[in-house]
């Protein structure tokens, strides 16, 4: 005969199938947070990273007040893909070139720790040279069209409209570079032979552009290591148009109509 369960037993029967003591909501919340900035943290470091665009160098391609996430997956890993430059190991692993063409950040060669982007132009063992505005890779002229004017504001003053060209690398790469003063400063330059390992960059914005034509003792850029490549530019997930791209206010919402280049979000950047 099955012995009897009293009521007393089938109420501690059904408590002890029951769940446990559900945690706080306060340290639900807490790990969520904690979750995300590890998640967070991982993406920045190792696949994408933020960055926003201070200067005209890369104009018209990348403006004042443009904000980029950069893949750090295209080039591997060096040191300086990582925080506050930590040594951990020695060149780059999981690495790949960058192609002709690429706009891509990299760690100013002559402090190692200021972000610059600029297109990358020279490969290691390419001769580069510019002739009266023209660019030439190994002894060939890049050919480039004419493609209007660029209209744009600077220092605050009126509208500036400033000569733009379609150029074509020899990989067919195409881009947009401005021209504001035929025969500048910059504008009859080299041959320059870029060394073993090292990367010749220029700016779109030939005539504002700090950068591998001028060499690191003098100010500039100079070649670029390969070990000093942060990684590719790749999107444009925000915009807006200011002269400082700290000075847009997120708490402003009402200025964010007449501030944001809303026709510039999720644009790929080539």
């Amino acid at each position: 005969m099955q012995p009897r369960v009293t009521n007393l037993e089938q109420r501690e029967t059904r408590m002890s199938r029951g769940t446990a003591k559900p945690t706080s909501g306060t340290m639900e919340t807490a790990i969520v947070v904690v979750q995300a900035l590890a998640i967070a943290m991982v993406v920045r470091v190792f696949l994408y990273q933020p960055f926003n665009i201070p200067s005209g160098s890369m104009k018209e391609t990348l403006l004042i007040g443009d904000y980029l996430f950069v893949s750090k997956l295209s080039y591997g890993y060096s040191k300086f893909s990582f925080p506050f430059g930590l040594d951990l190991f020695k060149g780059r692993i999981f690495a790949a070139e960058p192609k002709r063409g690429d706009v891509a950040v990299f760690k100013l060669p002559r402090d190692n720790s200021t972000d610059y982007i600029k297109r990358v132009i020279g490969l290691p063992g390419d001769e580069i040279s510019v002739r009266h505005s023209v660019l030439y890779i190994n002894g060939r002229e890049v050919p480039r069209e004419d493609a209007g004017y660029f209209e744009t504001r600077e220092d605050g003053g009126g509208v500036l409209k400033i000569k733009a060209y379609t150029e074509t690398l020899p990989n067919g790469v195409k881009y947009h570079v401005l021209d504001r003063t035929p025969d500048g400063q910059l504008d009859n330059v080299g041959p320059y032979i870029v060394p073993a390992g090292h990367y010749f960059m220029m700016g779109d914005n030939r005539d504002n552009s700090t950068d591998s034509r001028v060499a690191r003792d003098q100010g500039g850029v100079g070649f670029v290591p390969f070990e000093n490549f942060v990684g590719r530019a790749d999107l444009i997930f925000f915009s807006a148009a200011v002269d400082d791209p700290e000075a847009f206010k997120l708490w402003k919402p009402w200025s964010w109509p007449f501030d944001i280049r809303w026709n510039r979000f999720f644009t790929v950047v080539r």
